[in-house]
């Protein structure tokens, strides 16, 4: 077994502190990096499938204004609203919702050069937070304020990395700009996961970023035809050891529990991994 199986070091108890859930009003979580490539758009898809697997009512928004792809991951290409128009004021924030699948949508303009404040949107998902059990926010890889408008808008962050140097130095500028703001950082999202010992450890990334790592996601080129099929890859691939991975996170941050399937799985729970102590520890801190 590689190292992100079979660290078993626990994290310090004093990175989560955090406040008792309450799902009774929308959550809102914004997914976070500061890089490009990571795969952030695909982790947003992906975490909602999954949620909606277990039963919740989502609703993704394309916090990522200056280059949206939301919209394409999930086969809303053309839509008539989006949230550059609500923005705007040029539409109410329902006018910009669409279906795709078991997910409710607010894409962004790809097409339309719409000037905005994108510092309105948290005041725009008040209206209407209460019809979802969970908002998810994909955000700009930029230090912008589009960035700036998902984390202020956000309950809690998780911010998307991958186990190299760049991309953990990203993650430490979006880490940073989250704690000056207010908004917790609640833990990291590792993806694109080779488990090769040119990569970063998972010791080196939580002591760096002094956040827990809430979930691994291996590489997989499912998730690529997931993104070529337009839906998310736990949907499209709902058995894979990567949408196992997001239902345990997915029920983890929603206060429930997710039993695996398989006989793999029961082995492999034997012995619990590092991401599964961190996650056991979040779901005693924020639900017990």
């Amino acid at each position: 077994m590689g190292e992100y199986e079979t660290c078993l070091s626990a994290v310090e108890l004093k990175i989560f502190k955090y406040q008792k859930l309450s799902f009774l009003m929308g959550k809102t979580i914004g997914i976070v990096s500061l890089k490009g490539g990571v795969g952030k758009t695909s982790v947003v898809t992906a975490l909602g499938g999954a949620l909606s697997r277990l039963g919740k009512k989502v609703l993704l928004v394309d916090g990522n204004l200056s280059s949206p792809s939301l919209g394409l991951h999930l086969n809303v290409i053309e839509p008539e609203k989006t949230l550059h128009d609500v923005l705007n004021r040029n539409a109410r924030l329902r006018e910009a919702v669409y279906s795709s699948g078991n997910l409710d949508v607010i894409p962004a303009s790809i097409f339309k050069e719409i000037e905005v404040n994108p510092l309105k949107l948290k005041d725009h998902l008040n209206s209407i937070k209460k019809r979802y059990d969970v908002i998810i926010l994909d955000s700009s890889p930029s230090l912008d304020d589009e960035t700036l408008a998902v984390i202020l808008a956000s309950d809690e962050v998780f911010v998307v990395t991958t186990p190299d140097h760049p991309t953990m130095s990203a993650s430490l500028k979006a880490a940073k700009l989250a704690k000056q703001r207010g908004t917790p950082i609640s833990g990291i999202i590792l993806n694109k996961v080779h488990n090769k010992d040119f990569e970063l450890s998972l010791k080196d990334i939580e002591g760096t970023l002094d956040i827990p790592v809430l979930a691994v996601i291996p590489y997989d080129t499912n998730i690529l035809r997931a993104l070529s099929n337009m839906e998310p890859s736990t949907t499209f691939k709902p058995n894979s050891k990567g949408s196992e991975e997001f239902m345990k996170f997915a029920a983890t941050i929603t206060g429930e529990k997710y039993e695996s399937k398989g006989i793999m799985n029961f082995f492999r729970g034997m012995v619990p991994t590092k991401p599964e102590i961190n996650r056991e520890i979040f779901y005693n801190s924020a639900f017990r």
